[in-house]
C-alpha cells in the first residue's frame, strides 16, 4: 500500500479546496487510527513491528505534508508545510538509524518532532483560518502536540521505565480525533 493511494490527483480541476481538505483529514484520521491500532496490539507484542511503525508516523507526516502543500499551491506557497516535510523527512531518518539500539532515544526523537511538528501544524491552521473551514481542530491538534512533546520527552529521559511503541500511541489517537473532527466539520458545512 503506498501512502498517497487515497489522495486525489494535484491536477483534479473539479475538486473544490474544502473537499480536497475533507479527504486528506479523512485520510489522515483513518491511516492514524489504524496506527493507532496496531501500536496498541501488534506492536506491543511484537516489537519489529513497533519499530517499522515507529518509522512509518513520521514518514508518513512527511509524505501527507508534502501532497497536501503540491494541490494547495505547492512547497513555496506553504512554508510550513515545507519545513514539516524537511523536518519528518529527518526525523524518519533519525529514528531508522536510533529505534533498534535504543527505544527511549528513539522516543525522544519523536517528543522533539512531535514539539515541532505541532507548532508547524499550528502556523499551517492558522494560515487556512481565512480561507477553509475546519481549522480549529487543527490548530489545537498543533497546540496539544506541542504539549504531548514535553510528555514523550519525560518518558524517554526515564531509564528505569520500559518503553514501546504504545507510548506514542495516545499522541496519535488524539492526532486521529482532530483530523476526523475537521473532516466531519468539512462534510456538515457542504
Amino acid at each position: 500500500m503506498t501512502a498517497t493511494a487515497s489522495f486525489p490527483a494535484a491536477t483534479t480541476p473539479s475538486a473544490t479546496p474544502s473537499a480536497w481538505l475533507k479527504r486528506y483529514y479523512g485520510t489522515r484520521a483513518l491511516f492514524s487510527a489504524v496506527w493507532v491500532a496496531l501500536a496498541f496490539t501488534i506492536g506491543r507484542a511484537q516489537p519489529a513491528v513497533g519499530i517499522a511503525l515507529l518509522v512509518a508516523y513520521p514518514l508518513w507526516d512527511c509524505v501527507a505534508n508534502y501532497v497536501d502543500a503540491a494541490r494547495n499551491g505547492g512547497l513555496r506557497a506553504n512554508p510550513s508545510q515545507a519545513v514539516n516535510v524537511l523536518v519528518s523527512a529527518i526525523v524518519t531518518v533519525a529514528i531508522a538509524l536510533t529505534v533498534g539500539r535504543d527505544l527511549h532515544a528513539a522516543i525522544g526523537v519523536i517528543g522533539l518532532w512531535a514539539g515541532l511538528s505541532g507548532l508547524l501544524q499550528l502556523a499551517t491552521g492558522i494560515r487556512r483560518w481565512r480561507s477553509a473551514s475546519g481549522q480549529w481542530p487543527q490548530i489545537l491538534s498543533g497546540a496539544q502536540s506541542s504539549l504531548a512533546a514535553a510528555h514523550m520527552i519525560m518518558v524517554a529521559t526515564s531509564p528505569s521505565l520500559v518503553v514501546s511503541v504504545a507510548d506514542i500511541g495516545l499522541y496519535a489517537a488524539f492526532g486521529a480525533f482532530y483530523f476526523a473532527v475537521s473532516a466531519a466539520m468539512l462534510q456538515f458545512k457542504r
